[in-house]
């Protein structure tokens, strides 16, 4: 590289190749620009072929309305669009493609064929063009419509190719581009055939509920609830734009908690901005650890309104009037939800606190969580006073100090008061009649469960406050690691077989750890179009539902399992995901199921942090507590 100084302009193929860095960044995107190409010349059935996940080849193909040889020769410059005529039209934008560079760009970098036909044409265009020169233009026989085949993409940008992942994870992307715009255009048929298997096929002329079902299964479908209507439904209208938000939103009482499909589509283009999560946060309701629900939403508003020349790819738009967008979404949802009956709606944050005075036991969870042998050699069960500190070997991406303080000095033994006299405190029975002489401390008491959920007990050294959802958290993830002589967890076979259906990058993601899943406990099957059958599950969460335990799993698989790693890793990560699924949300217990608890949770070898690495329980020492009150 020379830098004289001197400024010149780069060549042709140069400029090409940088442009198509913007625009092609992997197969995804060049697959993406040609639907958008197709959906604009108003086609009504688009096929999609790809092989090795994009990389060998790209091809598209549609029925929309053709080009004569002028035209196809044109849309090889650079700046080139039959949709934009002046500076004006910027500011109105209708059609999902409008630069006039994705097809130059996409030639640019790869081995190129075109073969178009107008509808009233009696013969068609092939122009070949291979890394940026075109080497053929003939005529040739073909349907009236458009088939445009990207081969070798990046087969003249060596630098490019080697950052494209595997072929797995660009089929990952594939799909979901492809889903998108099926489903953000239920009324055109689509199909798509990867490695030469017919992956989906979708009938022209369907509804969005039919699409929706088509694509995810009737189970997701029926697990959402409509908001506003394409007529109006929706509409928010206050000195601004009129916005129709329209579309589905998963129901806050259904089994999928943790799924994360939010497709959001802004005038037919899949697309984002800050303002809309702001909206779809404020108007969804609270959720369990966060989860997001799933849903397909529809915001149309005036093109002039809406800016869509933001990025490069155009993934992010900004609007003219944004807090009128999120009104709108807000009064759809509001709407929706408030339809919603009463007994479907129910959610976390609505659903009022158990009462403190009827507590009840977790279902046969306790049965489950049994206490393991071999722990005679385990210093945090043996008969002394508490000492809440840390072993030497602390597992990495574990908060070593887990909220506690260690005590100052060695507490008083049990059986004696501070002066060393007599005691009248027994460590003997609480207000529940629970008694510990062989517990995890000298002796504690469980003292209650807050209306928050979390353990009060007091020991001989002091007080301690225990998350239960975490304690079960470690239980639960020590006992997924343990293995027989097959290195395979137990498994609890299912009376009856369950089916759960993921979206394209989920089931592929579920593919991709299915050796691991296997391992832990679970017997799976493909049983259709990114549907799995579930026949066994790990016998230590066999108590719960198997499709929802499955699918928490995934999203935490999608959302986290992206990183290389060796199976060890992988292994962990599914344990963790399989604990946290388990414990759920908080319960009350009654005190034996307490005390269980607490006992099973000392047999661990990290009783400290859950396997997140956030504390399981904060200890106040008695020397604390009489610093802070002054004794």
């Amino acid at each position: 590289m020379t830098r004289d100084g001197h400024i010149r302009l780069l060549p042709v193929h140069v400029a090409n190749k940088i442009a198509a860095g913007e625009v092609v960044e992997r197969p995804a995107a060049a697959l993406k620009e040609l639907l958008e190409n197709a959906l604009d010349a108003r086609a009504r059935r688009i096929d999609v072929s790809v092989t090795a996940g994009g990389k060998k080849l790209v091809s598209v193909r549609d029925d929309g309305c053709g080009m004569n040889r002028e035209d196809a020769l044109m849309s090889l410059e650079r700046q080139a669009t039959s949709k934009i005529r002046d500076v004006d039209d910027i500011e109105r934008i209708d059609t999902l493609g409008f630069r006039g560079e994705a097809i130059p760009s996409i030639a640019a970098v790869s081995r190129f064929t075109l073969v178009t036909r107008p509808q009233d044409a009696e013969e068609a265009t092939r122009v070949k063009v291979n890394a940026g020169v075109v080497a053929e233009v003939s005529t040739c026989g073909a349907p009236p419509g458009t088939t445009v085949e990207v081969r070798d993409l990046f087969c003249n940008v060596p630098a490019r190719l080697k950052f494209l992942r595997s072929f797995a994870t660009e089929e990952e992307h594939v799909r979901a581009t492809f889903v998108d715009h099926a489903l953000a255009h239920p009324d055109v048929g689509f199909s798509l055939t990867l490695d030469g298997r017919e992956a989906y096929r979708f009938a022209p002329n369907a509804t969005l509920e039919e699409r929706v079902a088509d694509l995810f299964g009737a189970d997701f479908a029926a697990a959402l609830i409509p908001v506003g209507t394409p007529e109006g439904q929706g509409v928010h209208e206050n000195d601004g734009p009129r916005v129709i938000v329209h579309g589905y939103v998963e129901r806050p009482g259904s089994a999928y908690t943790t799924r994360h499909d939010q497709f959001i589509f802004v005038n037919g283009r899949p697309a984002s901005a800050a303002i809309i999560a702001r909206a779809v946060k404020d108007a969804c309701p609270t959720r369990q650890a966060d989860a997001r629900p799933a849903m397909i939403l529809f915001i149309d508003l005036p093109p002039a309104d809406v800016d869509v020349n933001v990025h490069p790819a155009k993934r992010e738009v900004r609007f003219r009037h944004p807090m009128d967008v999120k009104n709108a979404i807000c009064d759809a949802f509001a709407a929706a939800l408030a339809a919603t009956p009463a007994s479907a709606s129910a959610t976390i944050a609505e659903a009022p606190p158990p009462e403190p005075s009827t507590p009840r036991r977790l279902p046969d969870a306790m049965d489950i969580l049994a206490p393991t042998s071999g722990d005679v050699n385990n210093p945090f069960l043996k008969q002394a006073p508490f000492q809440p500190t840390l072993p030497r070997a602390t597992p990495a991406g574990t908060n070593a100090s887990a909220g506690m303080d260690a005590p100052a000095e060695p507490a008083a033994s049990a059986g004696t008061d501070a002066s060393g006299g007599a005691s009248s405190a027994q460590p003997a029975t609480d207000a529940f009649g629970l008694q510990s002489p062989s517990g995890p401390w000298r002796f504690f008491n469980f003292l209650a469960q807050t209306a928050s959920g979390y353990f009060l007990l007091e020991t001989d050294a002091g007080v301690v406050t225990l998350n239960p959802i975490a304690a079960q958290e470690r239980i639960i993830y020590e006992k997924l690691l343990k293995r027989d002589a097959d290195g395979r967890a137990a498994s609890q076979q299912l009376l009856l077989p369950e089916t759960a259906q993921f979206s394209p990058v989920e089931s592929a993601r579920l593919k991709a750890f299915l050796p691991v899943l296997e391992a832990q406990g679970f017997a799976l099957e493909e049983f259709g179009r990114d549907t799995w059958k579930i026949d066994a599950v790990p016998a230590v969460v066999a108590e719960t539902g198997a499709a929802k335990l499955l699918a928490s799993i995934v999203y935490d698989l999608t959302e986290n399992g992206s990183r290389r790693g060796g199976n060890a890793w992988r292994e962990e990560l599914t344990a963790r995901s399989l604990a946290r699924s388990f414990a759920g949300a908080a319960r009350k217990f009654t005190a034996d199921g307490a005390r269980k608890l607490v006992e099973d949770l000392a047999r661990t070898s990290m009783p400290y942090v859950c396997p997140r690495g956030k504390p399981v329980m904060i200890f106040v020492s008695n020397r604390e507590l009489e610093r802070k009150f002054s004794r």
